[in-house]
């Protein structure tokens, strides 16, 4: 998944190397209402990927994602090795009528 200029997740297909917008009149970015869940993403790669597999993850069980807002970053460390980042992350998905 990559965002595009305006924030707006899209997918490139493999097949045809296109970006397909799943907006909907439903589900664009101008919710009526809005709910904002809190995740905590970890990854061994960074920061970055953190804050993805939150998202990943989220879009698993979650439909209508608008924004991700990251409130903090933190790492696991063992004898002072960073082993783990990890990314709280708050997410905002529109409430289905």
């Amino acid at each position: 998944m990559e965002r595009d200029e305006w924030g707006v997740m899209a997918q490139i297909t493999e097949n045809q190397n296109q970006r397909t917008d799943k907006r909907t009149a439903e589900s664009d970015t101008m919710h009526r209402t809005a709910k904002v869940t809190e995740l905590i993403g970890n990854s061994k790669n960074g920061f970055e990927d953190a804050v993805a597999c939150a998202l990943r993850d989220a879009s698993a069980t979650l439909r209508h994602i608008s924004a991700a807002d990251v409130i903090k970053f933190s790492v696991r460390c063992e004898e002072g090795e960073i082993i783990e980042y990890r990314a709280d992350v708050k997410i905002a998905f529109g409430i289905e009528r």
